[in-house]
């Protein structure tokens, strides 16, 4: 079966093809035929780019006017002649689609009908930067493919499993019952496709396993894994909460958030845009948000880039900690998404003073690795030293795959 998955942002559309059927789900290759992505929709120098399997790339900066617009594209270089990738849409077997927030309605993946879209609706006020565009983005695919099986695959599915003394928050349970005020958490994809992988290399009994996930990337996430299921992480009810991020603060005092109203007479949604797209990376550092370019100037003595980096490290060794607690102890960490993957730098400053709980990373493998790891989506690498009681692992992460897998279980009645 040949699956198309769309990850639709308010000014992006992400692109795979991926051909797998039931009989390839447990097959560790990605099956990819073309991936790609439209950027700055509605901007006169969008970007529309594209790689295959075979080595075609392509990147062109053409106006992309809306969602719509930016769709026929991608079908355009479905079915085009140079390169040639499908005879017709006719070959597509189904849609698969991110969407962000479930609630407490999906703990799994599910074929898209109309009460699944008022549901996804009902959601958006736990995510208003993202489901709408979620659901823009199933309306504009359903037009162009109207008689094959939309799946919506959600990043809040797999912490479906997190118990209730972990979601709920102290607040008056009313609040909870109320308006379902609680920690749902997010980047499951990433998380279950990554526990998977790990258990796999590591030979695991996955019901004994436990497992510490790190998904980062400009929006950061850690899972505690207990036997393939995740017991804690460290968003909450919406994205913000947890790690610092590229823009997000993360964890905060929340009288902080009062305080800040008051003194500098902002709105709600003022501290909405404060907390959410001015501060992490781009707050501290003063810089930007890209992970990339602070590494850089940290190496040339920028202060405040040296202090978001080792702000950085530091929350997210105190999650490492805190979930090897919760575990029992851990048979390893995994770092995924662009910065788990590229960032030597984080890797080690991470898990720097750790080794009283075995983990131990060596120093060669992990420079060795640096800005190499997300390249070949099937490298795992195990940055370990050779006595480390806890591997440290490094994993591409592959959401497309996983929603690819999720769309032929469905249309097969599988899940």
């Amino acid at each position: 079966m040949k699956i198309l998955t769309l990850n639709c942002g308010s000014s992006s559309i992400k692109f795979d093809v991926i051909e797998t059927d039931t009989d390839l789900i447990k097959q560790n290759k990605d099956c990819s035929i073309v991936r790609g992505i439209v950027e700055k929709i509605g901007l006169n120098d969008s970007i529309v780019r594209f790689n295959t399997d075979a080595g075609f790339d392509s990147k062109k900066i053409l106006p992309v006017a809306n969602h719509t617009e930016a769709l026929k594209h991608i079908v355009d270089i479905l079915t085009g002649s140079n390169p040639k990738i499908l005879n017709s849409l006719n070959e597509i077997n189904g849609v698969g689609h991110r969407v962000v927030h479930g609630g407490e309605a999906f703990s799994k993946s599910v074929i898209i009908n109309n009460e699944v879209l008022r549901e996804v609706e009902a959601c958006s006020d736990f995510a208003p930067l993202h489901n709408p565009q979620n659901l823009k983005g199933i309306s504009v695919a359903k037009d162009f493919f109207p008689n094959i099986p939309h799946i919506a695959v959600f990043d809040t599915g797999f912490h479906y499993s997190i118990p209730d003394y972990t979601f709920m928050y102290p607040l008056p349970y009313e609040l909870y019952t109320k308006h379902k005020i609680r920690r749902y958490g997010f980047h499951g994809t990433s998380h279950r496709y990554v526990t998977a992988k790990a258990i796999e290399f590591l030979g695991l009994e996955e019901s004994r396993s436990k497992i510490v996930t790190l998904h980062l990337g400009n929006g950061c996430s850690a899972a505690a894994v207990l036997g393939g299921k995740s017991i804690d992480t460290s968003m909450g009810h919406t994205p913000l909460e947890g790690l610092m991020m590229g823009t997000r603060t993360g964890d905060i005092d929340p009288a902080v958030v009062i305080h800040i109203m008051n003194k500098e007479k902002l709105s709600a949604q003022d501290v909405d845009s404060l907390l959410n797209k001015k501060s992490g990376f781009l707050g501290v550092s003063g810089l930007t948000n890209d992970l990339r370019e602070i590494e850089e100037a940290r190496e040339k003595g920028h202060k405040r880039a040296t202090l978001a980096i080792d702000m950085y490290c530091y929350r997210l060794k105190k999650y490492i900690g805190a979930y090897m607690s919760a575990l029992g102890g851990a048979d390893a960490i995994v770092f995924t998404g662009g910065i788990g993957e590229n960032s030597s730098v984080v890797r080690e400053l991470s898990t720097n003073g750790m080794e009283f709980l075995g983990i131990k990373i060596e120093n060669s493998k992990n420079n060795r690795n640096h800005g190499v790891l997300g390249k070949n989506r099937d490298e795992i690498s195990d940055i370990s030293t050779s006595d480390a009681k806890v591997k440290t692992i490094v994993i591409p992460t592959n959401e497309e795959l996983m929603i690819a897998r999720d769309t032929v279980l469905c249309i097969r009645g599988i899940i």
